[in-house]
């Protein structure tokens, strides 16, 4: 009895796995083509993924305050532009076209600004807050679109951060 509800289990996770896998599929295909990867290329730009890499790098456990100075300074060295060309292919596998229209839209907007600003230039927060939205603000957080958008990215932050931490080896290790 206990062998079969076992091996019911393990079908039900293969299964949903497979159905989760297919599912993904269709969402964004494994190889993604210019045009997403130019939109994701313009979210990264938006979302400054400068400033999310020195994040991540600070975040980081090192040997010693030598080695995290070596790191910051090579990432303080690469230009903003070859970290969005370098994460973008990775990432257009991850979000799809119309998830990173949407929100390059809404980072570029006046109060996606105030929120990158509150992200990268505050300082350090036990209850982050977001900025209080304008009634016009508000209406547009209230889009399906962006919704829809919000709760993607929101899904992806885990690979985002797993790609952003390769970088950050990668640029540390001089590749």
């Amino acid at each position: 009895m206990k062998m079969k509800m076992m091996k019911m289990t393990a079908a039900l996770m293969v299964a949903g796995g497979l159905i989760a896998g297919a599912q993904m599929a269709t969402a964004v295909p494994a190889v993604p083509d210019a045009a997403q990867v130019k939109a994701t290329h313009d979210l990264l730009a938006a979302m400054q993924a400068e400033k999310m890499m020195r994040m991540t790098a600070g975040g980081s456990h090192y040997a010693d305050d030598k080695q995290r100075q070596a790191v910051m300074d090579k990432l303080n060295k690469t230009p903003p532009e070859d970290i969005y060309r370098r994460l973008a292919v990775p990432l257009a596998r991850i979000i799809s076209t119309e998830t990173a229209t949407e929100m390059t839209k809404f980072y570029l907007s006046d109060y996606g600004q105030r929120v990158l600003k509150m992200n990268y230039n505050s300082g350090a927060q036990l209850y982050p807050t977001m900025p209080t939205p304008t009634p016009a603000e508000k209406e547009e957080l209230k889009r399906p679109a962006y919704l829809k958008a919000d709760q993607a990215l929101k899904e992806a932050e885990p690979a985002i951060h797993h790609e952003e931490f390769v970088l950050v080896t990668e640029i540390a290790n001089g590749k």
